[in-house]
């Protein structure tokens, strides 16, 4: 082990909530207190175990599917977006929805109507079974194709190589969904591109910061769960550009001592769904091993903000 004197932390900035992480998990606390318990919410919130585990706590219901929400209750859809279907079937049983969709994910989902619309084959940049893949993917079925990658590039078949465009996961590497697009464009020169990036400005800037920090940094700790796409690719991130070592934690009791062995500069960051008091506990927990000095390294500031969704706004009103 390195001499305490040596030791020190580079703490990412930005990191944990997005404004649509923040929106999400705001909507289902403002729900339980005008609507009271249970509120039901469809699928995770945001994937994050302790922010639905705490919510659980507070008495939201967590569903997979709609059919699962009784009759006229309340549902509050996720921050990753539905599909039109899900729509219907709450619809059917009656039930009062509140859309807490990421504002950055709907505008996906409109620019997939309007290219189905003008009859584009859609190429699909993400990863098969996610949420965000599974609702965007929702709003033009017969479109819509979906590209997991570079490798995956090979397998894509379309109706005419002239109209075709692309979309992307918003939380997927910056770096990967760009060598998909150009792999993309090799195969069909007129592929159209979004009206703007696809990535949301959340995920890139973490990505901007675990960069700096990671060339600094023997060993990065994510704070993040490991079904949290944004999170997974921060490990991805952290060792290709330097660090030595990278791991995914939910919580400071997950680190293993072993990995601070040799390690004088530890850098710490969180997934875009991960509250600070989560980082608070891994830096206390390096502190408590000798880790005390933290030097803040900030690549953006962040300011954005989104307004809760309206069906929360309009009965907030009428209060």
């Amino acid at each position: 082990m390195t001499s305490t004197s040596q030791r020190r932390v580079l703490l990412a900035k930005p990191r944990g909530y997005c404004a649509g992480v923040d929106r999400a998990v705001e909507a289902v606390e403002i729900a339980l207190r005008k609507y009271g318990a249970p509120i039901y919410v469809r699928k995770q919130i945001v994937h994050n175990v302790h922010v639905v585990k705490t919510l659980e706590e507070k008495g939201a219901i967590f569903v997979e599917e709609t059919e699962e929400v009784p009759e006229g209750s309340i549902v509050v859809f996720s921050a990753h977006g539905v599909a039109p279907v899900v729509h219907e079937e709450a619809r059917g049983l009656s039930l009062k929805t509140i859309d807490a969709t990421c504002p950055l994910v709907t505008k996906v989902h409109k620019e997939a109507v309007r290219f189905a619309k003008d009859d584009y084959d859609i190429l699909l940049i993400g990863h098969e079974g996610h949420e965000e893949v599974i609702g965007t993917s929702g709003e033009a079925p017969d479109h819509i194709h979906l590209v997991d990658g570079p490798d995956d590039v090979a397998n894509v078949r379309v109706r005419d190589p002239e109209k075709v465009a692309w979309l992307s996961q918003t939380t997927l590497s910056v770096d990967e969904t760009l060598a998909t697009v150009a792999k993309l464009r090799e195969r069909f020169p007129s592929l159209m591109d979004p009206p703007s990036d696809d990535i949301c400005y959340a995920t890139q800037n973490r990505q901007v910061a675990v960069k700096e920090m990671a060339a600094g940094s023997e060993l990065v700790i994510v704070v993040g769960s490991t079904n949290s796409s944004n999170s997974v690719r921060l490990v991805e991130v952290a060792k290709e550009h330097g660090a030595d070592n990278a791991y995914l934690v939910d919580y400071a009791e997950q680190i293993d001592e072993a990995w601070l062995e040799g390690v004088s500069t530890v850098g710490v960051t969180s997934g875009a769904s991960v509250p600070d008091e989560l980082v608070q506990g891994v830096l206390a927990w390096l502190a408590e091993r000798g880790y005390g000095d933290v030097e803040e390294i900030e690549s953006v500031k962040e300011s954005m903000r989104f307004a809760l969704p309206h069906e929360l706004r309009k009965d907030l009103r009428t209060v």
